[in-house]
């Protein structure tokens, strides 16, 4: 079987895995080779062992794959990928919290935004990269002015900052980023400071600039973003400026990239259905929307570069595809260059 596995891996080349809601008709993680010449997806198999695997990480070396389970128990689930199909490694691990809607990996420790509880969790990773019960858990405070949306705290999104020392937490009900610390011995996370974004807004994603001084955070709850200085020695976030997005009033904005070289910007616009384009400026801190291009299908519930930062992958959740885009690295504009079904999709993730 390894060597079943390894010959795979070596014709493959780089793979990528798509997370769907299975119970939205999804196959739930989906395993798929990536042509390094045209970006196209070609699936190999795909595991349902888990409900609702909305979001995905990989961990470096590319064997093993995360995933949480966006249900009301909440949980993270560690697969095996170093063969076609994703394989569950051991038991889902349970959050301590609700509908988890994003994770990422830090010192040994998987790290949870859940969205239903409003709180951040942190599982401590085995030696055979299985993930263990929460061993950290800190629950945001506050609410916003939406009566049906931010009633209580909704964590949204949790990002790992450069350096390891901090982890940002992107609060959907309470308008808010939250600047937490991980303790790596412990798994523990103490409430550092907190970024103040403007009432009602909702903000759902940031993404870093590579440069690491500037972070973007994009607002589900009104079509803008929000530019934000980040200073890693102090763990000060700090916003600059809100941008308005070119989409309509009644459209919800969801994922956010930039790219490689920290000159673009793209966001993706469910009810538009569009990817808005933005140029950034040489301090980082002016992104100016460029143009709008159509996402490929219907409701984009997420967007990532590819390793390479050639290519721009849309998962379509409503339409059921995911579909990639060419990115000329002059303008930043992405041309569409391919499609294929995947119901439910909800992110692209890359080994």
């Amino acid at each position: 079987m390894a060597d079943e596995a390894g010959r795979w891996g070596a014709k493959g080349g780089r793979r990528a895995y798509i997370g769907s809601f299975t119970s939205a008709g999804g196959r739930g993680v989906v395993a798929a080779t990536v042509d390094p010449r045209t970006g196209a997806l070609t699936p190999t198999g795909a595991s349902d062992a888990v409900a609702d695997p909305s979001f995905l990480a990989a961990a470096p070396g590319g064997d093993l794959l995360y995933a949480v389970s966006e249900t009301e128990d909440g949980a993270v689930a560690a697969f095996d990928v170093s063969g076609p199909a994703p394989r569950l490694l051991g038991a889902p691990a349970p959050v301590g919290g609700t509908h988890p809607t994003h994770l990422a990996l830090a010192h040994g420790h998987a790290l949870t935004a859940n969205y239903g509880s409003g709180s951040v969790s942190a599982l401590p990773l085995g030696p055979d990269g299985a993930p263990r019960a929460a061993t950290g858990l800190l629950r945001h405070r506050g609410a916003g002015p939406h009566p049906e949306r931010q009633e209580g705290p909704h964590a949204h999104q949790v990002v790992p900052a450069p350096g390891g020392r901090w982890v940002l937490g992107v609060d959907l009900g309470t308008d808010s980023v939250q600047v937490m610390a991980l303790d790596p011995a412990t798994g523990g996370l103490t409430r550092h400071g907190e970024a103040a974004l403007r009432p009602g807004s909702g903000p759902r994603h940031l993404a870093l600039h590579p440069s690491g001084g500037h972070a973007y955070v994009l607002h589900e709850l009104a079509p803008a973003l929000t530019v934000c200085r980040w200073d890693p020695a102090t763990g000060a976030l700090t916003p600059v400026r809100e941008v308005a997005l070119p989409a309509d009033a009644g459209s919800y904005p969801s994922g956010i990239a930039v790219s490689h070289d920290g000159r673009f910007l793209w966001a993706a616009v469910r009810g538009d259905d569009t990817v808005v384009v933005l140029e950034l400026d040489g301090t980082g801190e002016r992104p100016r929307p460029v143009t709008t291009v159509p996402c490929g299908g219907h409701w984009p519930r997420d967007l990532a570069t590819d390793p390479e930062g050639r290519r721009l992958y849309v998962a379509n959740e409503r339409s059921g595809d995911v579909t990639w885009f060419d990115v000329d690295p002059a303008t930043g504009v992405p041309a569409r260059a391919g499609a294929i079904a995947a119901p439910a999709a909800s992110c692209v993730a890359f080994a």
